[in-house]
């Protein structure tokens, strides 16, 4: 059962109509505030509008799962807050049951996300903070990846730049707190390995290469053009997976 889709079945089941609570219209559908069992063992409690939820409602899944806010004719639309079965949570917007707008993601590492979404992926401008190091990631995201102009912030310094799949690459620049900075490129690297009598190019980690040290410089990040999303990236994934923790690629 995906947990971000109205798996909120239909209350007419072959062998289990359910039960529900609560008022109706003259129509008969179910209308005003309810409470309702559905056959899979989900229960809703909140707003109906001719016989869909419609309004803030409380909706609790078998699994665990439970989501407390507002619907739109079935459909979790508006703001609202998610937790899913293994303690992680979202709260912000949703449209036609996708997190969609503004929201905030909480992992249960301990890292949070803060920004934008399309269609389930984080996307647009967005900060992620990584709990264990302190560090965070401020900028581009697209299809829910590091992509773009970005600061990632450190402790004692920090790194601007641009990241192309989660990985800085290109013309960067360290900044350090004792007032200067390190200028340089991050390389695409390959390394081959042979598999029978072909060679095969595995990708690894980006190289730094510092070409000059100077005083404190205004950094002015090129503004992208609007991410594409890809046809797969509307599907979205049901939980959002942590990230990497910060600063396992940059290595001065």
């Amino acid at each position: 059962m995906s947990d971000l889709g109205s798996e909120e079945i239909e209350e007419e089941a072959e062998n289990d109509l359910g039960e529900y609570e609560g008022g109706r219209n003259e129509a008969g559908e179910r209308h005003g505030h309810g409470k309702a069992r559905l056959p899979n063992g989900d229960t809703y409690e909140g707003e109906y509008a001719n016989g869909k939820r419609n309004g803030k409602g409380l909706y609790r899944f078998k699994n665990g799962a439970r989501y407390i806010g507002e619907y739109l004719e079935n459909k979790k639309h508006g703001n609202g807050t998610f937790i899913y079965p293994d303690g992680s949570k979202y709260e912000g917007d949703w449209v036609e049951d996708q997190r969609h707008g503004n929201g905030v993601y909480s992992y249960i590492n301990g890292d949070t996300y803060t920004g934008e979404w399309f269609n389930n992926y984080r996307h647009g401008q967005g900060t992620y903070l990584y709990a264990l190091t302190g560090s965070k990631y401020v900028g581009t995201w697209a299809n829910g990846q590091q992509e773009g102009a970005a600061e990632l912030v450190h402790l004692n310094h920090r790194f601007q730049g641009k990241f192309v799949n989660k990985n800085p690459l290109g013309i960067g620049k360290y900044i350090f707190d004792i007032g200067c900075e390190q200028h340089g490129e991050y390389c695409q690297e390959e390394k081959t390995e042979e598999e029978e009598e072909e060679e095969v190019l595995i990708p690894v980690a980006p190289k730094w290469k510092a070409t000059k040290i100077t005083n404190l410089t205004l950094w002015v990040p090129e503004e992208p053009p609007p991410p594409e999303v890809t046809p797969a990236a509307a599907e979205g994934p049901s939980t959002e997976e942590p990230g990497v923790p910060a600063g396992l690629y940059f290595v001065l």
